[in-house]
């Protein structure tokens, strides 16, 4: 399988060093990327083969990724148009449409929209994916086998719900760095260490995760088992649901969702 990265930033960096750790060639990898530190960081890397612009590039791929940023994507596509033949377009830029991309493409149909997020950077990503309908069940294989390198994929079949996936796992990363940051900022009050605050915090977070991961039971469930009555935790939580926590963070997911509407019309506009 013949694939080409456009774009050789962070996100690209993650998926070619993932795809080689799950078997794929680096020869059969190419990166256009028009900044010569980043071709040299790409080929020192992985091996891989890298090109200043597309007219050195393979043509007719089986897979293209798009990995530039959003504002950049009409222009650094438009050398492309005519020459995919009927590779599969994943794109992983944020907020645009797969509409304004087939546009963008000249036509092209065969369009995997994806939404990644920070922690693929480590392979711990969760990736959600939508295709239109001319995306072949192989190409949608092919897609997920890409992603996959990076993390978990769930497939979405209504393009809109992309809006969604941002809001909740595109932008979550975020969300619990914040809920990190304040429990390390309690643990500074308690009179902790930076270094005690930090490990206490990150190995909750992380222990609470693995274990809802783990269970059959939804997360109110394992909430309720922490918290006695009359007891520290519901303490905490008494004071957490005056304060508006829990509706907070719902109204800033619907907010991110809302925002990334807004932002697709301005990136997909002409």
């Amino acid at each position: 399988m013949k694939i080409v990265f456009l774009g050789g930033g962070n996100m690209a960096n993650a998926l070619i060093g993932g795809m080689l750790k799950q078997g794929f060639a680096a020869s059969d990898i190419d990166v256009i990327d028009p900044g010569a530190e980043a071709r040299a960081k790409l080929a020192a890397s992985y091996g891989v083969n890298c090109h200043e612009s597309a007219a050195s590039a393979p043509v007719a791929p089986d897979v293209l990724v798009l990995a530039v940023k959003p504002q950049q994507m009409k222009e650094a596509v438009a050398p492309l148009v005519g020459k995919l033949g009927d590779a599969v377009v994943i794109s992983i830029a944020a907020g645009l449409d797969m509409t304004a991309l087939s546009r963008w493409l000249g036509g092209h149909r065969q369009i995997v929209r994806c939404m990644p997020n920070t922690p693929a950077m480590i392979g711990a990503g969760i990736t959600g994916l939508c295709a239109l309908p001319e995306v072949s069940a192989d190409q949608r294989a092919a897609a997920d086998r890409v992603l996959r390198a990076v993390g978990t994929t769930v497939w979405i079949e209504d393009e809109a719900k992309i809006d969604g996936v941002t809001a909740i796992s595109g932008s979550g990363p975020a969300y619990v760095f914040l809920f990190i940051e304040a429990l390390q900022q309690a643990a500074a009050d308690l009179g902790f260490t930076p270094e005690q605050g930090r490990l206490l915090a990150i190995e909750t977070v992380q222990g609470a995760a693995a274990l809802a991961a783990q269970s059959s039971e939804p997360a109110s469930i394992l909430r309720e088992r922490v918290t006695s009555k009359g007891g520290t935790t519901a303490a905490a939580l008494s004071v957490m649901a005056e304060r508006g926590v829990k509706e907070g963070i719902v109204a800033g997911c619907l907010a991110a969702a809302a925002r990334g509407q807004e932002l697709g019309k301005i990136l997909g506009a002409d």
